[in-house]
Protein backbone atom coordinates (compact mmCIF):
# COMPACT_ATOMS: atom_id res chain seq x y z
CA UNK A 1 0.00 0.00 0.00
CA UNK A 2 2.09 3.09 -1.10
CA UNK A 3 2.40 6.07 1.19
CA UNK A 4 -0.40 8.85 0.34
CA UNK A 5 -2.81 6.68 -1.25
CA UNK A 6 -5.11 9.02 -0.38
CA UNK A 7 -3.89 12.20 -1.54
CA UNK A 8 -6.51 12.38 -4.06
CA UNK A 9 -9.27 11.57 -2.14
CA UNK A 10 -8.21 14.14 0.50
CA UNK A 11 -7.50 16.85 -1.78
CA UNK A 12 -11.43 17.02 -3.19
CA UNK A 13 -12.91 17.50 -0.13
CA UNK A 14 -12.98 19.77 2.95
CA UNK A 15 -13.75 17.16 5.64
CA UNK A 16 -15.04 20.58 7.99
CA UNK A 17 -18.00 20.35 5.45
CA UNK A 18 -18.61 17.06 4.39
CA UNK A 19 -19.20 14.37 6.35
CA UNK A 20 -17.37 11.59 4.65
CA UNK A 21 -15.10 9.46 6.29
CA UNK A 22 -11.20 10.86 6.30
CA UNK A 23 -9.68 7.48 6.27
CA UNK A 24 -6.21 6.51 8.36
CA UNK A 25 -3.47 5.77 5.73
CA UNK A 26 -1.78 3.77 9.05
CA UNK A 27 -5.26 2.01 9.74
CA UNK A 28 -5.03 -1.92 8.69
CA UNK A 29 -8.92 -2.54 10.02
CA UNK A 30 -10.55 -4.52 7.11
CA UNK A 31 -7.57 -3.94 5.06
CA UNK A 32 -7.35 -7.83 4.33
CA UNK A 33 -11.06 -8.67 3.66
CA UNK A 34 -12.35 -8.79 0.95
CA UNK A 35 -15.48 -6.66 0.18
CA UNK A 36 -16.90 -4.83 -2.31
CA UNK A 37 -20.27 -2.37 -2.12
CA UNK A 38 -21.90 -0.26 -4.19
CA UNK A 39 -23.08 2.81 -3.33
CA UNK A 40 -26.01 4.77 -4.65
CA UNK A 41 -25.32 8.46 -5.68
CA UNK A 42 -27.70 11.26 -6.77
CA UNK A 43 -25.04 14.09 -7.54
CA UNK A 44 -25.56 16.02 -10.42
CA UNK A 45 -26.08 12.80 -12.24
CA UNK A 46 -27.73 9.97 -10.55
CA UNK A 47 -24.92 7.04 -10.93
CA UNK A 48 -23.76 3.72 -9.16
CA UNK A 49 -20.23 3.55 -7.64
CA UNK A 50 -18.69 0.33 -7.77
CA UNK A 51 -16.12 0.12 -5.32
CA UNK A 52 -13.85 -3.33 -4.12
CA UNK A 53 -11.35 -3.59 -1.79
CA UNK A 54 -7.74 -4.12 -3.02
CA UNK A 55 -4.42 -3.62 -0.95
CA UNK A 56 -5.97 -1.61 1.47
CA UNK A 57 -8.06 1.02 -0.23
CA UNK A 58 -11.31 1.03 -1.81
CA UNK A 59 -11.00 1.07 -6.06
CA UNK A 60 -13.63 2.28 -7.15
CA UNK A 61 -15.65 3.27 -10.82
CA UNK A 62 -18.79 5.20 -11.45
CA UNK A 63 -21.00 2.84 -13.13
CA UNK A 64 -23.58 5.66 -14.71
CA UNK A 65 -26.72 2.89 -15.20
CA UNK A 66 -25.65 0.67 -12.49
CA UNK A 67 -24.90 -3.38 -12.51
CA UNK A 68 -26.90 -5.63 -14.49
CA UNK A 69 -27.89 -9.44 -14.02
CA UNK A 70 -27.96 -9.33 -17.64
CA UNK A 71 -24.46 -11.30 -19.18
CA UNK A 72 -25.40 -10.03 -22.31
CA UNK A 73 -25.06 -6.25 -21.12
CA UNK A 74 -22.10 -4.11 -20.71
CA UNK A 75 -21.99 -1.34 -18.46
CA UNK A 76 -19.37 1.58 -18.51
CA UNK A 77 -17.42 1.91 -15.75
CA UNK A 78 -15.23 5.38 -15.22
CA UNK A 79 -12.47 4.92 -12.63
CA UNK A 80 -12.18 7.56 -9.96
CA UNK A 81 -10.04 7.63 -7.14
CA UNK A 82 -9.31 5.24 -4.37
CA UNK A 83 -11.66 5.53 -1.38
CA UNK A 84 -10.56 4.62 2.35
CA UNK A 85 -11.82 1.63 3.90
CA UNK A 86 -14.10 3.65 6.09
CA UNK A 87 -16.20 4.92 3.07
CA UNK A 88 -17.74 1.46 2.60
CA UNK A 89 -20.57 2.49 5.61
CA UNK A 90 -20.72 5.83 4.40
CA UNK A 91 -24.73 6.67 3.97
CA UNK A 92 -25.63 10.43 3.61
CA UNK A 93 -25.88 13.61 2.37
CA UNK A 94 -22.58 15.56 1.11
CA UNK A 95 -22.72 19.44 0.62
CA UNK A 96 -23.77 20.93 -2.96
CA UNK A 97 -21.06 22.69 -3.11
CA UNK A 98 -18.29 19.83 -2.16
CA UNK A 99 -16.54 17.43 -4.58
CA UNK A 100 -19.69 14.28 -5.56
CA UNK A 101 -22.26 16.30 -3.99
CA UNK A 102 -25.50 14.89 -3.12
CA UNK A 103 -27.17 11.78 -1.51
CA UNK A 104 -25.50 8.45 -1.27
CA UNK A 105 -26.80 5.29 -0.58
CA UNK A 106 -25.29 1.92 0.51
CA UNK A 107 -26.93 0.25 -2.64
CA UNK A 108 -25.33 -3.18 -2.21
CA UNK A 109 -22.64 -4.75 0.29
CA UNK A 110 -20.85 -8.12 0.36
CA UNK A 111 -17.93 -10.09 0.12
CA UNK A 112 -16.08 -11.48 -3.41
CA UNK A 113 -14.25 -14.09 -4.21
CA UNK A 114 -11.45 -14.03 -6.49
CA UNK A 115 -12.31 -15.99 -9.37
CA UNK A 116 -9.24 -15.50 -12.01
CA UNK A 117 -6.13 -18.12 -12.71
CA UNK A 118 -2.96 -18.42 -14.25
CA UNK A 119 -1.95 -21.42 -15.88
CA UNK A 120 -0.78 -23.52 -12.94
CA UNK A 121 -4.31 -23.13 -11.35
CA UNK A 122 -3.24 -20.60 -8.90
CA UNK A 123 -5.68 -17.56 -8.34
CA UNK A 124 -4.04 -13.95 -9.96
CA UNK A 125 -3.85 -11.20 -7.08
CA UNK A 126 -6.75 -8.71 -7.37
CA UNK A 127 -4.02 -5.94 -7.40
CA UNK A 128 -2.49 -7.81 -10.42
CA UNK A 129 -5.84 -8.23 -12.29
CA UNK A 130 -6.24 -4.81 -12.24
CA UNK A 131 -3.01 -3.58 -13.51
CA UNK A 132 -3.63 -5.77 -16.84
CA UNK A 133 -7.21 -4.37 -17.46
CA UNK A 134 -8.83 -7.71 -16.82
CA UNK A 135 -10.52 -8.74 -13.33
CA UNK A 136 -13.07 -11.47 -12.67
CA UNK A 137 -14.59 -12.46 -9.39
CA UNK A 138 -17.33 -13.58 -7.42
CA UNK A 139 -19.70 -10.89 -5.61
CA UNK A 140 -21.63 -12.50 -2.47
CA UNK A 141 -23.76 -9.81 -2.20
CA UNK A 142 -27.34 -8.60 -0.53
CA UNK A 143 -28.60 -7.85 -3.82
CA UNK A 144 -26.21 -9.14 -6.46
CA UNK A 145 -24.52 -12.51 -6.40
CA UNK A 146 -22.27 -14.77 -8.85
CA UNK A 147 -19.60 -13.94 -11.24
CA UNK A 148 -18.74 -10.33 -12.77
CA UNK A 149 -15.83 -9.18 -14.23
CA UNK A 150 -14.13 -5.70 -15.11
CA UNK A 151 -12.35 -5.18 -18.62
CA UNK A 152 -10.73 -1.84 -19.38
CA UNK A 153 -11.01 -0.85 -22.63
CA UNK A 154 -9.24 2.35 -23.14
CA UNK A 155 -6.17 3.94 -20.91
CA UNK A 156 -5.02 7.33 -20.53
CA UNK A 157 -6.74 10.45 -19.72
CA UNK A 158 -10.24 9.01 -21.33
CA UNK A 159 -9.58 5.51 -19.12
CA UNK A 160 -12.69 3.29 -19.29
CA UNK A 161 -13.18 0.30 -18.37
CA UNK A 162 -16.87 -1.88 -18.45
CA UNK A 163 -18.17 -4.38 -15.58
CA UNK A 164 -20.21 -7.22 -16.66
CA UNK A 165 -22.42 -10.59 -15.44
CA UNK A 166 -20.74 -13.60 -15.98
CA UNK A 167 -23.08 -16.14 -17.65
CA UNK A 168 -23.54 -18.53 -14.82
CA UNK A 169 -26.57 -19.48 -12.56
CA UNK A 170 -26.81 -15.97 -10.76
CA UNK A 171 -27.47 -14.50 -14.34
CA UNK A 172 -31.15 -12.98 -14.92
CA UNK A 173 -31.83 -11.18 -17.89
CA UNK A 174 -34.99 -10.53 -16.35
CA UNK A 175 -34.29 -8.71 -13.57
CA UNK A 176 -33.71 -5.08 -13.18
CA UNK A 177 -32.28 -4.35 -9.27
CA UNK A 178 -31.45 -0.71 -10.18
CA UNK A 179 -34.94 -0.27 -10.87
CA UNK A 180 -36.49 -2.57 -8.68
CA UNK A 181 -34.41 -2.88 -5.45
CA UNK A 182 -34.25 1.24 -4.19
CA UNK A 183 -33.41 0.66 -0.03
CA UNK A 184 -30.72 0.80 1.46
CA UNK A 185 -29.02 -2.79 2.58
CA UNK A 186 -27.35 -0.69 5.38
CA UNK A 187 -30.13 0.88 6.80
CA UNK A 188 -33.26 0.25 4.92
CA UNK A 189 -33.89 3.48 3.49
CA UNK A 190 -34.68 5.31 0.13
CA UNK A 191 -33.17 8.13 -0.97
CA UNK A 192 -35.55 10.44 0.12
CA UNK A 193 -35.30 9.25 3.50
CA UNK A 194 -31.89 9.44 3.79
CA UNK A 195 -32.42 13.04 2.60
CA UNK A 196 -34.64 13.74 5.09
CA UNK A 197 -32.73 12.80 7.87
CA UNK A 198 -29.68 14.40 7.03
CA UNK A 199 -31.46 17.93 6.77
CA UNK A 200 -32.99 17.22 10.51
CA UNK A 201 -29.48 16.74 11.52
CA UNK A 202 -28.22 20.30 10.06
Amino acid sequence: MAKGFLDKYHEKRDFDISSEPFGDEKNKKDSEKQIFVIQKHEATNLHYDFRILVDGVLKSWAVPKGPSTNPDVKRLAIPTEDHPVEYADFEGVIPEDQYGGGTVMVWDAGTYENDKRDDDGKLIPMEKQLEKGHSTFILNGKKLKGGYTLIRTSKGDDEKWFLKKVDDEDADARRKPVNTENKSVLTGRTMKQIEKEAKKDE
